[in-house]
């Protein structure tokens, strides 16, 4: 059956964070398809002008109409030898900003960096929205925090951590970031490699509502999250719940 994008989300209250948590979880799905879909769904909302940018690789997704600009970029492909190695080279190295960040993301970013800025140079007085999933969301975050004068704000889903502590507190941006349930995505690379994350966290639980838990009752709701998935012949509860589609379909409610 066709997937279909932004259901029943006929307009957009651009101050409403809980509908736009749908909508960007939407928006950072379509960064998985091709440029011809892309640009068909949001065109359908209003955002008549499209690029598609790609590179070695890494690709990301460029949408504006007369007030907004989205940036979207493409998450990890498993079948794309790039995503991979991208993933894999979690050494750090100087970030742009401000202390270190993932080796990784950061070349993947810079394939398609100077795109990036010369389109966004022509859209000076427009509001700058930037999202992803998985990779995309590491991308996303680095590239807001190259971005920082333009007062981006930032949606990220099941994003793994980018950078030390020192790149994390003096990246000065609105964050939002989702992790929904047991995705073991956020959880690396690892704490004890010095890696954080950025931004307060909007854990998504199993009921699909989001939460800031403390840290016994994110163990309780695991616990029920990776129940659920043993009656339902789920093995891998970590991977299931990282997949953008159970994103969207738990923020589907707070869509307009």
């Amino acid at each position: 059956m066709t997937r279909k994008f932004f259901m029943d989300c006929e307009s957009l209250d651009w101050n409403d964070t809980f509908a736009l948590s749908y909508f960007f979880s939407e928006v950072s799905a379509l960064a998985y398809h091709d440029g011809t879909k892309a640009k068909r769904e949001l065109s359908k909302l209003g955002f008549k002008s499209y690029k598609f940018l790609e590179n070695a690789g890494a690709q990301c997704h460029i949408f504006s109409d007369k007030d907004n600009i989205i940036v979207a970029f493409r998450g990890t492909e498993p079948t794309e030898f790039s995503d991979v190695k991208a993933d894999l080279l979690a050494f750090k190295r100087k970030s742009k900003t401000e202390g270190m960040v993932h080796m990784g993301f950061k070349i993947e970013l810079r394939k398609l960096w100077s795109d990036i800025e010369a389109l966004l140079q022509k859209s000076k007085r427009k509001q700058l929205w930037i999202t992803g999933h998985s990779l995309g969301g590491a991308m996303a975050t680095l590239c807001a925090s190259r971005l920082e004068e333009k007062n981006p704000i930032l949606f990220t889903y099941g994003s793994p951590r980018v950078g030390g502590k020192e790149f994390c507190v003096g990246m000065d941006v609105e964050h939002y970031r989702f992790r929904n349930n047991n995705d073991i995505v956020p959880t690396v690379p690892l704490w004890i490699m010095g890696y954080r994350h950025h931004g307060t966290e909007r854990y998504i639980n199993h009921y699909g509502n989001i939460r800031r838990l403390s840290f016994w009752q994110k163990i309780k709701d695991s616990l029920r999250g990776r129940w659920c998935a043993m009656k339902n012949k789920q093995i891998f509860d970590g991977i299931y719940d990282h997949s953008i589609e159970h994103y969207s379909s738990k923020l589907k409610k707070f869509k307009k």
